[in-house]
């Protein structure tokens, strides 16, 4: 059942855990992947500066075990708290504690701030440091003061709120980092689909080589079920090999001498000598990883909200603190000037500010989670908005990707269905072919056993053939009916034709007994999936790499007005680099490694949690259900998260509007003054309503 037309349909076929087998895994170093963060562990912070999550991860737990005797030892906002104490020598040992908090937890901060004043915008990081450094250096003039010159007047310092500052800064970007940087390892997936050494022919003899050392011209020799290592052309032996992880094609591809073979595929049961033509960093695979790659580089340089706001408070701090020192030297004396300098810087401390995001990032991932979704990049969150276009592959995504035997029928009164399947599962029992194990699968399953027949051959173009009782049996396409001139009465067939099925017809003395249909099946949320998709004006597009014939019938049942068929990987990604290019935003959604470009240079990549590794590790956000409608989840939990975190930020930021003109003293004429410490109890009551705010969040 070899029909002409089935080289450009889906089938099932057996994926392979590449990572699970020492054969599999593949030095990086092959592949040209120099420009390539392959560690996964770094994030570029604000500022430009590289921060490791090991190294991030560490300040905050030691800066936390420094900042724990701060909170015992020192006043909290001027007030002396239950579980606090006191001895002779303690607030040298907060002043100690304090400063090695602040160099070595909040060197990231210091650094990032350098790298954004020089590039002359200030945000987060600056505020950041401006908050620390006011409660650094005003807390050791209030220790001077209070402990070495014995000041009259007791001057409350800030080294409580200078080690809750670090600490929780630290925190906060430590859980930044965590949901939102880019895995970098789909590189890694995509170095391993091909083996660490090949089996080079030299002469008569095989021998294992590193892959490095095979060069253009090289003949090598490729096992049953093994890997096919690099890109090539068969010079001895014939198999089939599945493509799938390459192509997208789930159908197992018949290859004879001469025939291409791609490396990453997937050899059958046959052994077969290729003669390479392109050495690894040359390769099919080669061209994916620097696609993935190049995309992954050019994701969007938009600033992040929390520091557009920061780089606003920033500004807004100093100038303010600024005009109220000068006017409070003039007209008071430098103490008040001081003390309302300090307010206002210490009321802009980024506490709440700082975890006003990542806060309701956390929060929205979990529930993200227990709905089958799983967000790996925070900026699809907000990036979701925009979207105008989805486009998704259809094999595996749209579709089960599975063939399955939709139909079987007997047109003959000579022949039952039962003995019909008997027959055709005889017949393809000799085969090795993916569909042709569908079929026998299929017969097993309904408990029917296969019959036995003679000679069983292939007949190619047309199908294949067998002797039974002296008589020869045929399973062909139409194709064959044609031109022997053998008649069927199409209407019997011509709705599983209209659904996209493969038909395989079993022929006896020139007259048809009946037939067996195979198709894919479309995922039974599919439909109700792009109806809603057109409902919120979002135009969903069919991509494939079917023939336009299939693809069009499959579309036209999915509901789906736009397709593009009998596309390559790069065909894909061009698609997607157009539609963007024309003003679009784009979601890509797909499983295969085909997909992997696409999913890294949409605007969002969505993986089917079901796919390969290499796309997972390119995507934004992975439905690891493998069922597409949950993108609507995806599509609202992301409105909600959008909108809780301007409340947020508001809630964050916004009491500023009005705490530092109070801070800086507007309303000293009528007898009210914002002191730092009541600054600083706003200041912290504002985390407290973030981090409830963000509780709050639902899908």
């Amino acid at each position: 059942m070899k029909d002409e037309n089935m080289k450009d349909m889906d089938m099932n076929h057996t994926k392979m855990n590449m990572n699970d087998s020492d054969e599999m895994k593949m030095d990086h170093s092959k592949m040209d992947m120099s420009d390539m963060d392959m560690s996964g562990s770094h994030m570029m912070m604000h500022g430009g500066h590289m921060m490791d999550m090991g190294d991030l991860r560490k300040k905050f737990w030691i800066s936390l075990v420094l900042a724990i005797p701060v909170f015992i030892l020192s006043p909290f906002m001027g007030l002396n708290l239950p579980f606090q104490v006191h001895f002779p020598g303690s607030d040298w040992v907060v002043l100690v504690l304090a400063t090695i908090l602040f160099f070595y937890g909040g060197k990231p901060f210091i650094t990032g701030a350098r790298g954004e004043l020089a590039e002359k915008q200030p945000a987060m990081m600056t505020l950041i440091t401006m908050g620390i450094s006011v409660a650094y250096i005003y807390s050791l003039y209030a220790f001077v003061m209070n402990n070495l010159l014995h000041s009259a007047n007791h001057i409350m310092d800030f080294f409580w709120e200078l080690a809750s500052l670090i600490v929780i800064m630290l925190l906060g970007h430590w859980i930044e980092m965590k949901s939102t940087m880019s895995a970098g390892n789909a590189l890694q997936k995509i170095a391993s689909l091909v083996p660490n050494t090949v089996h080079m022919v030299h002469g008569d003899t095989t021998m294992d080589h590193d892959i490095s050392m095979v060069k253009a011209d090289d003949a090598v020799e490729i096992r049953a079920g093994e890997s096919i290592p690099l890109d090539g052309y068969i010079i001895s032996g014939s198999s089939y090999v599945n493509e799938s992880l390459i192509t997208g094609e789930s159908k197992a591809v018949k290859k004879d001498l001469g025939s291409k073979v791609v490396g990453g595929s997937i050899n059958g049961e046959g052994t077969i000598k290729i003669k390479v033509d392109k050495a690894a960093n040359e390769g099919y695979l080669s061209q994916i990883s620097k696609l993935v790659s190049d995309a992954q580089n050019n994701r969007s340089k938009t600033q992040m909200l929390a520091d557009r706001v920061s780089s606003w408070l920033f500004y807004a701090a100093l100038s303010v603190g600024i005009i109220a020192f000068v006017y409070w030297l003039i007209f008071g004396d430098m103490n008040t000037a001081l003390n309302r300098l300090v307010a206002v810087l210490v009321i802009a401390c980024p506490h709440a500010l700082g975890l006003a995001i990542p806060l309701v990032m956390s929060r929205s991932t979990s529930i993200a989670a227990t709905n089958g979704l799983i967000i790996r990049d925070n900026q699809a969150m907000e990036n979701s908005r925009k979207i105008d276009y989805i486009a998704m592959d259809k094999t595996g995504t749209l579709t089960e990707g599975k063939f399955t035997v939709n139909g079987l029928q007997s047109t003959d009164k000579s022949i039952t269905n039962e003995k019909l399947l008997s027959v055709i599962a005889g017949i393809e029992s000799g085969s090795s072919h993916p569909i042709a194990n569908s079929v026998v699968q299929y017969a097993k399953d309904k408990k029917i056993t296969a019959t036995n027949l003679d000679n069983i051959q292939a007949i190619k173009g047309y199908g294949m053939s067998g002797e039974l009782k002296n008589q020869t049996y045929y399973l062909v396409n139409m194709k064959y009916l044609n031109e022997k001139n053998i008649s069927i009465d199409k209407s019997t067939v011509q709705t599983y034709l209209d659904k996209g099925n493969t038909i395989s017809y079993l022929v006896l003395d020139q007259r048809v007994l009946g037939f067996v249909a195979l198709g894919d099946t479309i995922k039974k949320n599919t439909i109700e999936f792009i109806k809603e998709l057109k409902a919120r004006n979002i135009t969903p597009i069919m991509l494939t790499g079917d023939n336009k014939e299939a693809a069009a019938i499959m579309a036209k049942q999915m509901g789906i007005d736009e397709f593009r068929a009998e596309l390559l990987p790069e065909d894909k990604n061009q698609v997607i680099k157009k539609l963007e290019l024309d003003g679009h935003h784009v979601m890509m959604v797909g499983d295969g490694i085909n997909d992997a470009p696409s999913l890294a240079a949409a605007t969002i990549g969505v993986a089917i949690g079901a796919g390969t590794d290499v796309a997972i590790d390119s995507a934004d956000v992975i439905l690891y259900n493998s069922d597409p409608s949950d993108i609507i989840k995806f599509l609202k939990l992301s409105h909600n998260t959008y909108r809780k975190t301007v409340e947020n930020l508001w809630w964050g930021a916004g009491y500023n509007i009005i705490a530092i003109p109070l801070a800086a003293g507007i309303l000293a004429g009528v007898g009210f003054v914002l002191s730092p410490a009541v600054g600083a109890v706003v200041m912290s009551l504002s985390t407290v309503v973030v981090a409830l705010n963000a509780l709050t969040l639902k899908m």
